[in-house]
């Protein structure tokens, strides 16, 4: 009888379960479930997800003032148009592990992957939500269509990139699902996946920046510039930087069980050096904005409001923390780093918020005011970041992303 028990705990059902409720009986595991953090997002998605319902049924007007003139609700101000670029985190880690051969920030690449997955996928949920016809997504892709246009371009790029980033992902999800044989093959793919990576995000990450090319009358001048897509890529590159500092900083914080020793000792180190990376670019990235500036000679413009808007993000967005950042390698100090991190990361969702929604037809009459979106329409966006901290904490807790698994050390 005690054979017959084992056997049945040992089959692939048992040990799922067991997987997913942490090898805790159920009882034990629904009663770990009631935290502040659980109960606080549990109020939110109780508002959140009954709105993307209503949204469905009764359509976009429902939840948000997106409009023709506003084209760009909050929805992809925020989930499209920043998150893309926070999800670079993905390429700069594997470009930087497997391709330059940085072999030391190897801790932080399987985070790198996973925050740059999670976000493209919810950048999509959020596209889905606000594009009127979700169902017709593949339109772009496969029906009406044409090479030349840059939405073909992101549509291609995205999907692409997202089933990419999942394989790169995989050899963790196998090691959890103990798949020796099929993590082999993932991990022989590794390399291709991260050059095919490269490739696709350097193109979507300046498209991005392309499609407002096409409304040079809508975006304001000092925003608006031939040099948009290579804005748009450069800034990518210290966003996804400074967004593995935050994300790293924050689960050292609130997930330290779920991290090794490995993990914890080198995060100091390796967060100076992402910093010294990123306080580079951001120099980089400043130059090139004022290099915009004088290509389309609109010094006169930064004597307006929008001028000095336009001044306040550059100085206090981008230098400021850029050498908040220097001052933080010099003296070695990860604390400062971090918080020159957070700081920049302000700057790139700023940057996007501007472009898309703060400068688009900024001459029409009210524009600002305009601007303030709907409560409805924030309880859905508060909903979707809901459910992508949720999940994200979901595998982090279960699967080797902070951590090496115990029997596949030897193996990379």
């Amino acid at each position: 009888m005690r054979e017959e028990s084992m056997a049945k705990a040992d089959t692939f059902p048992a040990r799922f379960m067991d997987k997913l409720l942490m090898g805790m009986p159920l009882s034990d595991y629904v009663r770990t479930l009631i935290t502040p953090f659980n109960v606080v997002a549990m109020g939110i998605l109780c508002v959140g997800i009954p709105l993307i319902v209503l949204r469905f049924v009764d359509g976009l007007a429902t939840i948000t003032h997106a409009s023709n003139e506003y084209p760009w609700s909050i929805l992809l101000g925020w989930g499209l148009f920043s998150g893309v670029p926070l999800s670079a985190t993905g390429y700069i880690m594997a470009t930087a592990v497997y391709v330059f051969g940085f072999k030391k920030y190897h801790p932080l690449v399987r985070l790198g992957v996973l925050t740059g997955f999670l976000g493209y996928l919810f950048a999509v949920i959020y596209l889905l939500i606000d594009i009127g016809r979700p169902w017709r997504i593949y339109y772009p892709m496969a029906v009406s269509y044409g090479p030349t246009s840059v939405l073909f371009l992101v549509a291609w790029h995205v999907a692409l990139y997202l089933t990419v980033q999942l394989l790169e992902f995989s050899p963790a999800i196998l090691e959890w699902l103990h798949s020796r044989r099929v993590r082999k093959w993932a991990v022989m793919i590794t390399i291709a996946m991260t050059v095919a990576g490269v490739i696709l995000s350097t193109l979507h990450q300046s498209a991005l920046g392309a499609l407002f090319l096409l409304a040079p009358g809508k975006v304001h001048p000092l925003w608006y510039s031939g040099f948009l897509p290579v804005f748009f890529f450069v800034s990518s590159i210290y966003a996804g930087l400074v967004m593995v500092i935050a994300v790293s900083t924050i689960l050292s914080r609130f997930m330290r069980n779920s991290a090794d020793r490995e993990f914890l000792g080198s995060l100091d180190t390796l967060t100076v050096g992402l910093g010294k990376g990123a306080c580079i670019v951001m120099f980089v990235y400043f130059a090139l904005k004022l290099i915009g500036v004088a290509h389309d000679d609109n010094w006169d413009l930064l004597a307006t409001p929008y001028g000095y808007w336009f001044l306040v993000e550059i100085f206090l967005f981008v230098l400021v923390p850029g050498f908040v950042l220097t001052r933080g390698v010099k003296r070695d100090s990860a604390r400062m780093v971090r918080i020159g991190a957070f700081y920049a990361l302000a700057g790139v969702i700023l940057n996007r918020l501007n472009v898309s929604l703060i400068t688009f037809n900024w001459a029409i009459p009210g524009h600002l005011h305009d601007l303030i979106p709907p409560v409805k329409e924030v309880f859905v966006v508060l909903a979707i970041a809901t459910l992508h901290i949720i999940i994200f904490r979901w595998i982090v807790n279960r699967m080797p992303v902070l951590r090496e698994h115990p029997d596949y050390r030897e193996h990379g």
